[in-house]
């Protein structure tokens, strides 16, 4: 069996697979530290016993990292040199990868021989062109670092996978994919390979999500610096700001609920941004044949939906409303211009998947 785990700073997700990437169990622990587990390797301890499991039961695991840089570009074997780089992507990512690193060294000390291996968000996205992940700034500032990388590419890896199966001998070149959830993301993927995404440098650029900002012009990042510090104003654009800072909730069930002007207002903001981002990835792939959403709002959020697709009417789309409000699988008419597909997130059996290929290839 192969255990896939995927770490937050105060969270830790646990998912069991088979050799035939059938899902068997699952454990979940929430606020590690603050009242939870004490520590993420008091957590995994818990999880796999909960799940009736021990270190022992498993012939590898995987993790989810969330950035590797540009040198971490496919999955691989976790080795001390890799743990290092990981590490070394931390300024690039500091919500993530120290986390992602906790669940990496907790299972390292519970079980040290067991077989390693990661996979990264932003690997899925390496094939973006120079000209997608490139920022208009001197070489100096560019050899640092300082560049588009993109993100969730574990979800897209695993639409593309899904699409094919979905879409069986049609032809679906020019894929528009929405990861929709607290946080959120637009990808274009030309013949199964991103070529641009909405995030960039960091996961808080592009699309409004629950906490964080998204696009924003530059010199409102200088005015929140020089007003609140860069810590500061770190924490409001990734905590303070987007559904929350505009209706009051991160939740968009909450602010559906919620019956107020400023809830329906960030609704709206939601949509029209992720509409008017996903219009802007048509230009990189050329035109478009299908959408699929996913994540918790792609998947379940009927009223959101209807208004991402409602902007985007003009590319000759056509969606059946009860089919959507009932969050059935294929949303598109059949004189539809462009297929539209709700497709539930599968990162997790992403990540294992990948795993198993890296040890199959001797790694």
């Amino acid at each position: 069996m192969l255990l896939v785990v995927n770490a937050g700073s105060s969270s830790l997700k646990l998912a069991v697979f088979d050799e035939g990437l059938h899902q068997v169990a699952q454990a979940r622990a929430e606020r590690i530290g603050t009242g939870g587990a004490r520590d993420h390797r008091a957590a995994l301890a818990a999880g796999l016993a909960e799940m009736g499991l021990t270190a022992g039961d498993f012939t590898a695991a995987a993790h989810r990292v969330v950035h590797g840089g540009a040198r971490l570009t496919a999955p691989c074997r976790i080795t001390p040199d890799v743990e290092a780089e990981i590490a070394a992507c931390a300024a690039l990512a500091p919500l993530h990868n120290p986390a992602n690193l906790m669940g990496i060294r907790a299972l390292s000390a519970l079980a040290p021989d067991l077989r390693q291996y990661a996979s990264f968000d932003t690997a899925f996205h390496a094939t973006n062109p120079a000209l997608a992940t490139t920022y208009a700034l001197p070489l100096a500032e560019r050899e640092r670092g300082l560049r588009r990388y993109g993100f969730h590419g574990l979800s897209y890896a695993a639409i593309v996978r899904k699409v094919k199966e979905i879409a069986g001998s049609a032809a679906i070149n020019r894929l528009l994919v929405f990861h929709l959830g607290n946080g959120a993301s637009a990808c274009a993927i030309r013949d199964g390979q991103s070529v641009a995404s909405t995030m960039g440098y960091s996961p808080l650029d592009g699309l409004t999500m629950g906490t964080r900002a998204g696009s924003l012009d530059p010199a409102v990042v200088l005015d929140l610096a020089a007003r609140h510090g860069v810590e500061g104003a770190a924490c409001l654009l990734n905590r303070e700001a987007g559904l929350l800072g505009l209706g009051g909730a991160s939740d968009m069930r909450a602010l559906q609920q919620a019956g107020t002007a400023e809830a329906a207002f960030a609704r709206d903001h939601f949509a029209y941004w992720a509409a008017r981002h996903g219009a802007s990835l048509m230009v990189a792939m050329g035109g478009l044949d299908a959408i699929v959403f996913t994540g918790g709002i792609g998947e379940k959020d009927a009223a959101c939906r209807a208004a991402i697709l409602d902007h985007l009417a003009f590319t000759g789309l056509a969606y059946d409303a009860a089919r959507n409000a009932r969050c059935q699988p294929v949303l598109h008419e059949t004189h539809s211009h462009v297929a539209i597909w709700i497709v539930p997130a599968d990162e997790e059996r992403q990540i294992a998947l990948e795993a198993m290929t890296v040890r199959e290839g001797g790694a």
